[in-house]
């Protein structure tokens, strides 16, 4: 692995409208450095339940997780793609040759109308 990828990025949100990253969050890459291996983010819940804070006014009880999202593209540079199709129909995506085969006939309709 990389000591290029180790770093801690910033997660950024660009306003929807006429915006470059159409809606989706993105990270800037400084120079020297390329996109992490995996990112650890925090997952906020309440639960449902309720206590007191320092002025007595009821606040909602929240439990934290931690999560980790890993870089499909070094999965797949590191994996068959045996095993890559494995994780990817595990999160639910279609194995790749199929997802490309789908995307190449959306482009050909837009294309064509």
């Amino acid at each position: 692995m990389s000591e290029k990828r180790k770093w801690v990025p910033e997660i950024v949100y660009e306003d929807y409208e006429d915006s470059l990253s159409g809606g989706l969050p993105f990270i800037q890459v400084p120079l020297g450095k390329e996109m992490p291996d995996v990112i650890f983010m925090l997952g906020s819940e309440e639960t449902g339940e309720y206590e007191p804070d320092n002025n007595g006014d009821e606040q909602p009880i929240v439990e934290m997780s931690v999560h980790q999202y890993a870089n499909m593209k070094y999965l797949q540079e590191a994996l068959s793609t045996e095993t890559y199709d494995l994780v990817r129909q595990a999160l639910g995506l279609l194995p790749l040759d199929e997802a490309r085969e789908k995307g190449r006939e959306k482009a050909e309709n837009l294309l064509n109308k």
